[in-house]
């Protein structure tokens, strides 16, 4: 007790603000379950496992903790089942997970040589008392994550529910036996709250669901809210009520009284329809489902290092899919695991190394490839007091990695599904950031690579564009499938059949497209309309194409599988890519400017026609066609250098948030940026003194408004700058020293990992990654870890490719 009395110095009653971790070690998956329990230190409020507290107190010399030991309770045999009252799972209320129940024991331990002190004790210090109390008694930091990722996202009262107009023409809605006004579909029937047609909802990407009848009413109409038929019932909650002009499933709370008005009596209603929860639920065990998944295959489960499972935190398989792929390449597995023990990323993390980007990646590393949890789940039978292995494992659960690369990112923060390849994009920039300084140790660098395009207009000259990416995007050229005979001998059998039968998923067949043919088209040459040359002083059709000025180590391949729809509806391909194993990509490397060609001009400054903005009128056209705004199709017409549609919806998608996208396009936007062109000299000199290259510092002054602070920020926030600026050479010559920083080598490159997705759009659905390990395949399903017997690699979203030493 002595001991501990000439600590309490080191001991603090944590406040309100502070924020406190009690559930999992800060540089490993242990927990208060462990068999060494959990040591909160009782100054910082950090959790060790016992392996690891030894390291805090020789980096803090904080002596004191609080141990928490969690351990299982005997089940009774005759154990209650609880109805859930609240869609969560684990959760008071919740869905009964059959989670067993664990007792906790407390115990102050002193450090160096783990002296124990009961607690509650009298005999303790009141200080030491009042500090463990406060910890117990407070909701963890990784609690209040965990919370939120398991609750099911509230629905928002519409905004036109509670001055809904309905107008009296009579209709009567029957109990049952109800068809779209508009065609023969008797299901997935929707209600318009205002006028009472009943009309299908939206075809889905398969070719299922309904004819679009519903939500074409609505662009006629503009009634805003529809009411599912076959999901009322008396407890109207469940009803799925959508708002079209808020694009989203509402809660309507006059939903009683807008049903009474069309005759229904929602109390007599029995539930015969899935909502759209559970209707894309259902969606989902089709059969692309179950081969992505290797649905009732006999997979064979996999453990030790390099077989570690991701637990599902909600909705973050596009997390758990990305790092598995990631950590399987030499870069992130040398970074984060080889080259760096746990011990050495702690001593050199910050005070808090849950904050630390580097230190939960080494975390993670160490924790997917040592195979220290990689092991088959045990679970005791109380009842015989006997302990049997099973073929699962539990796997880790990434909570401080995902709070922590999501910080930046509020999508990422949340529990709904996201795109894997935005998360992958996020990823690296932060990695990026986190080894700003030390590009020899950037793991992001293996990814890097260059991309130049040519343009050539009528007049024989040339320009020439560079940037550099960490993905190649890909259109699919459906028109290239090996299968059209069989397309359209399918085409034939649904005409055939009409409305009357669906097709079978086993007879569905669709379309084939090689890989070459989707690396053609990127490199194939397009039609540019209305680009200006500067040599013929006025609009032309220029041809563009486009190649790589660098081979990464590792290359990552976008299938575009999700296309836009006239009236912005998005459109997933129902289509297979045959991707083969080996690619060679060598004819793609692009040359820079050969000999005998010649560079156009470059613009004349005070030439205002020439250096007027002008958006191509077909582009915003085809744009405003699908529903958007046209001031914000000019501005991406002109963003994107009337480069195409697509890009130029791209841009649209990305930046429809934008503080500034209602502006309107200014006529003397060349004027502005005249006067931006002269930054303060002594400003530029002044970055320059802190390392920055010259160019580096006038692009930021020029983008921060000439404040030196914020132009540091921004240099820090873009450091691809320095890359871009080098790669705006358009010499052959300056073409290796702009990609001197870049990796670069052979076009031969070796298939070792893809994710998959299945849904109707990247935000819904389940991703699931296959990698090739030891001479063999694997597929990782969250905490699944398992042989891969049949992969689908003709059904990837992302396609990893690692390039083979020559």
């Amino acid at each position: 007790m002595e001991l501990l009395r000439s600590n309490l110095s080191r001991v603090r009653i944590p406040e309100p603000t502070n924020r406190i971790y009690k559930q999992e070690c800060c540089i490993s998956f242990d927990t208060p379950r462990s068999e060494g329990g959990l040591f909160i230190d009782m100054n910082s409020f950090l959790a060790f496992g016992k392996d690891y507290v030894g390291w805090n107190y020789e980096k803090t010399g904080n002596p004191v903790y609080l141990h928490i030991k969690q351990t299982k309770k005997p089940v009774p045999e005759d154990r209650p089942l609880k109805k859930p009252t609240l869609l969560a799972i684990g959760m008071e209320g919740g869905f009964d997970n059959h989670e067993p129940e664990y007792e906790e024991s407390h115990n102050i331990v002193i450090l160096p040589e783990f002296v124990s002190l009961s607690f509650p004790s009298v005999e303790l210090p009141e200080k030491v008392r009042l500090a463990v109390d406060s910890i117990l008694m407070a909701e963890g930091a990784e609690r209040k994550e965990q919370v939120a990722a398991w609750t099911a996202d509230k629905k928002q009262v519409s905004a036109y529910a509670m001055n809904l107009q309905q107008i009296d023409n009579g209709v009567i809605v029957p109990p049952s036996g109800w068809k779209c006004a508009k065609c023969d579909k008797t299901e997935n029937l929707w209600l318009n709250l205002t006028d009472g047609m009943t009309l299908c909802g939206r075809r889905n990407w398969d070719g299922s669901g309904g004819n679009n009848h519903a939500i074409e009413h609505y662009k006629e109409t503009y009634y805003p809210l529809a009411v599912k038929l076959g999901t009322i019932t008396a407890d109207l909650e469940g009803a799925d009520v959508f708002s079209y002009p808020e694009d989203d499933s509402v809660e309507d709370p006059l939903l009683a009284q807008h049903l009474a008005f069309f005759g229904i009596d929602f109390s007599s209603l029995q539930k015969t329809e899935m909502t759209t929860a559970e209707k894309e639920l259902d969606q989902n065990t089709n059969f692309d489902w179950n081969r992505i998944q290797e649905s009732g295959e006999e997979v064979e489960p996999l453990f030790g290092p390099g077989y570690t499972g991701l637990v599902n935190l909600g909705n973050s398989c596009y997390l758990a899919s990305i790092m598995q792929v990631v950590f399987s390449t030499h870069s992130f597995y040398s970074r984060y695991y080889k080259n760096l023990n746990l011990k050495h990323a702690f001593e050199t993390a910050p005070a808090d190394p849950t904050l630390d980007l580097n230190t939960q990646l080494t975390k993670l590393g160490h924790g997917l490839l040592s195979g220290k949890y990689s092991v088959p789940a045990k679970e005791k039978d109380d009842i015989a007091n006997v302990t049997a292995s099973h073929s699962k494992q539990e796997g880790i659960p990434p909570r401080m990695f995902k709070t922590l690369i999501a910080a930046s990112h509020p999508e990422f923060s949340s529990t709904r599904q996201q795109d894997a390849l935005e998360f992958f994009l996020h990823l690296l920039d932060q990695v990026e950031r986190a080894n700003a300084g030390k590009p020899e140790l950037d793991p992001s660098r293996s990814f890097k690579f260059g991309i130049e395009e040519r343009l050539e207009c009528s007049s024989g000259k040339v320009a020439y564009n560079k940037r550099v990416d960490y993905i190649l995007s890909l259109n699919i050229p459906l028109h290239e499938a090996t299968n059209k005979e069989q397309l359209e001998a399918f085409q034939k059998l649904k005409a055939e059949r009409g409305s009357d039968r669906e097709v079978s998923s086993d007879e569905i067949v669709r379309p084939r497209v090689p890989l070459e043919a989707c690396l053609a088209n990127f490199s194939a040459p397009e039609e540019v309309h209305e680009f200006y040359s500067t040599e013929l002083k006025t609009k032309t059709t220029a041809i563009k194409t486009a190649g790589l000025t660098s081979f990464p180590d590792y290359l990552v391949l976008h299938m575009r599988k999700f296309v836009m729809e006239a009236g912005w509806v998005p459109k997933k391909l129902d289509v297979y890519i045959d991707v083969p194993d080996i690619i060679d990509i060598s004819h793609m490397r692009s040359k820079g400017l050969q000999p005998g060609e010649e560079l156009l001009p470059e613009a004349v400054p005070d030439s205002e026609e020439s250096s007027k903005p002008s958006a191509n009128e077909d582009i915003v056209s085809q744009l405003a066609a699908m529903g958007f705004n046209y001031l914000h199709c000019q501005k991406a017409a002109i963003n994107t250098s009337n480069s195409g549609v697509e890009e130029a919806m791209n841009w649209l998608l990305s930046h429809m948030d934008d503080p500034d996208i209602d502006e309107p396009i200014s006529q003397e936007v060349r004027t502005a940026e005249v006067l931006l062109s002269f930054v303060d000299q002594s400003k530029i000199d002044t970055l320059v003194s802190f390392g920055f290259q010259e160019e580096v510092a006038r692009k930021a002054l020029k983008s921060s408004g000439g404040d030196i602070e914020k132009a540091t920020d921004w240099i820090f926030s873009h450091p691809e700058v320095s890359e871009s600026l080098d790669m705006d050479a358009t010499s052959s010559n300056a073409q290796s020293t702009a990609d001197a920083g870049l990796p670069d080598g052979g076009g031969r490159y070796k298939l070792i990992g893809l994710v998959s997705h299945i849904g109707t759009s990247t935000q819904c659905g389940h991703y699931v990654a296959h990698v090739y390990k030891d001479g063999r395949w694997v597929i990782f399903n969250d905490n699944k870890v398992g042989a891969s017997i049949k992969p689908p690699k003709d059904m990837g979203y992302l396609y990893f490719f690692e390039r083979m030493n020559s």
